[in-house]
């Protein structure tokens, strides 16, 4: 799967509220979708502006079959880290939230 079908299956699972999130430590800072820091429309959008430079993925910690998904949407001069895989039909998020401000060198 490339990069432009995650990005419309992400999306299509949050439109639907086919998703969940993953348990982790630090919830309250690494996951601002799950406890409604930040809403699916607002983070469909920060998906949309992220391009194919701004992706990577990996396998999956403990379950190499499965492909973690990363994208970096930059606004307002932040980092956005949205992390998340798919267990069909739905998506799994683990992080949702901001990084460091960009520095203009």
């Amino acid at each position: 799967m490339g990069f432009k079908d995650v990005k419309a299956k992400v999306v299509k699972c949050l439109e639907c509220g086919n998703f969940s999130h993953e348990a982790r430590k630090n919830i309250d800072v690494k996951n601002l979708l799950m406890v409604g820091e930040i809403t699916e429309d607002e983070t469909i959008r920060l998906i949309h502006k992220t391009n194919g430079t701004q992706y990577e993925t990996s396998p999956l910690h403990g379950d190499t079959s499965i492909m973690v998904h990363v994208f970096k949407p930059m606004e307002n001069g932040r980092t956005w880290y949205i992390k998340f895989y798919f267990i069909n039909p739905n998506t799994v998020f683990i992080s949702v939230h901001q990084g460091g401000m960009y520095e203009h060198r």
